[in-house]
């Protein structure tokens, strides 16, 4: 196993681990029910892409809710400069597609109020730049962020607002981050914040 291959286990492992110690952890007298909820990423339609998650809050679960999710969009500007080897060299970034698993641990009670959580998964890029037209590379990287946020119901429906903010450690894992001469710089850390808006069925 190569180690780029031990480290994707590692980061899968993890979540998982995190979502049955949590499950592990709680009362196991409570008898309430499995729910399910679904959210977006509204930023995302804005730079031409998309964000679908589901999340699970198992029977059992006072705190835990574990989940998946894809996502696509092309990187905004201020993201791309962020890196100084990047900045106003031309560069236009997208995810072409995501696949994450989500781990979200809850203070108070789950899907309510303040979280620490943890995503790992895989981002496919599809990069371009202005001054080699006509041109393109692909490459897939690992990312694993952990992340806090603050899940809001101000209604008396289950309607949710979930401001998040994660850091997180990326790695190419296959292809090219490169265009003819050009090398697109890819950052091993990489700060994120971001709203979710959610629904959550069987409450």
């Amino acid at each position: 196993m190569t180690q780029k291959s031990k480290t994707i286990a590692v980061a899968m492992l993890t979540t998982i681990c995190l979502a049955t110690t949590g499950l592990k952890a709680q009362d196991k007298t409570v008898e309430n029910k499995t729910t399910f909820s679904i959210e977006t990423d509204p930023s995302t339609f804005l730079f031409k892409g998309y964000a679908f998650h589901i999340r699970i809050k198992p029977k059992n679960s006072t705190h835990l809710v574990i989940g998946a999710g894809t996502y696509a969009l092309d990187l905004p500007s201020i993201m791309v400069d962020m890196n100084a080897d990047n900045k106003s060299k031309g560069w236009n970034v997208r995810i072409n597609s995501a696949y994450s698993l989500f781990g979200e641990y809850y203070f108070k009670e789950a899907n309510k109020k303040w979280f620490v959580g943890l995503q790992a998964g895989i981002q496919n890029y599809k990069n371009g730049n202005d001054n080699i037209p006509n041109n393109e590379s692909k490459y897939s990287n690992l990312l694993v962020m952990p992340s806090i946020g603050y899940n809001l119901q101000p209604f008396k429906f289950p309607l949710y607002f979930k401001p998040w903010f994660g850091l997180g450690y990326t790695s190419k894992i296959s292809g090219s981050n490169s265009i003819d001469n050009l090398n697109y710089n890819i950052s091993p850390v990489v700060p994120f914040v971001t709203l979710h808006i959610g629904y959550t069925f069987n409450k």
